[in-house]
């Protein structure tokens, strides 16, 4: 809810005397919560609702995390803004530990994701890794019951919520890399409907635009919308676009990695080379373990 809160007041503030109403919607991706997300559909769960209600005429336009949308769009609608990005990476959060290296073998750490589930399994093996579900305050629920040690959640979410304190410590790219679009919001509208286009155009960052189209190309190049342990993630800098990807097994015996960097105009080129330079080092091999691949 938050999400569409803070899109409503930037959208009140561009269209004065304009009545921004939120319908507020909760999506099978946050009512199923005993089973995996990569059992139960992925990530298309959260989203599928909303866009029910735009064709239906129920709402203009739905807001997402970028990290939450499917790589490949349906047919019909488009993602017409990206807006500025919050913070992107992981946060560590515990009631006994400070940091991520500081975890005793052994020690229980929940996420709900299968991306940091591979990577953590790769770099951490001491430690048991377990899926856990549910939304924000469910989980900081079960960690505060003593059933994990500690818990991985993306820092954008807590802080939005007002709930840095609970943030031990950011865990940095190279523990953990953001998943393809962390940090970021989407617009979805209908495809062409131009003059909803034109209201949410100033929403757009240009510069977080450019990372997050580099980081769905490389992870569509590379599964599309398949439960596919990844991580992609894209900064700016000095004028050039730098993008880091990885893909793993779910049990993190297998990981492969690249970088490049170039032109931010060229961001899905990028994308699409950066998960070629992975295929060369055999993510091919990888990607045929999973499911969705088989």
């Amino acid at each position: 809810m938050w999400q569409a809160v803070h899109v409503r007041e930037r959208l009140s503030s561009l269209n004065p005397g304009t009545e921004v109403v939120i319908l507020g919607m909760t999506t099978k991706g946050d009512q199923i919560l005993d089973r995996p997300l990569a059992e139960i559909g992925g990530k298309g769960l959260f989203i599928k609702e909303l866009e029910v209600a735009m064709q239906e005429g129920k709402a203009h336009l739905a807001v997402h995390s970028m990290k939450d949308v499917p790589m490949v769009m349906p047919e019909g609608f488009v993602l017409a803004a990206i807006s500025a990005r919050e913070n992107p990476r992981d946060a560590f959060v515990s009631n006994k530990y400070n940091e991520l290296d500081d975890l005793p073998a052994g020690a229980i750490v929940g996420t709900s994701s299968l991306r940091r589930e591979s990577i953590l399994r790769a770099k951490y093996p001491q430690l048991v890794i377990k899926s856990l579900r549910g939304n924000l305050d469910t989980r900081l629920k079960k960690l505060d019951a003593g059933e994990y040690d500690a818990i991985i959640l993306a820092a954008a979410g807590l802080i939005r919520l007002g709930m840095e304190n609970r943030i031990k410590s950011v865990l940095t790219a190279e523990q953990s890399l953001p998943a393809p679009g962390q940090g970021a919001l989407g617009i979805e509208l209908i495809d062409g409907a131009a003059d909803m286009a034109d209201v949410v155009a100033p929403l757009n960052d240009p510069e977080t635009a450019h990372c997050v189209k580099a980081e769905r190309a490389f992870s569509r190049a590379l599964g599309g919308s398949c439960q596919v342990p990844l991580g992609g993630y894209a900064i700016i800098e000095n004028g050039q676009l730098w993008l880091r990807g990885f893909v793993a097994t779910a049990d993190g015996k297998e990981v492969v990695s690249a970088e490049l960097r170039g032109n931010p105009a060229d961001d899905e080129a990028l994308g699409r080379q950066l998960a070629e330079t992975l295929r060369a080092q055999g993510a091919d091999a990888i990607l045929a373990k999973l499911a969705c691949h088989a």
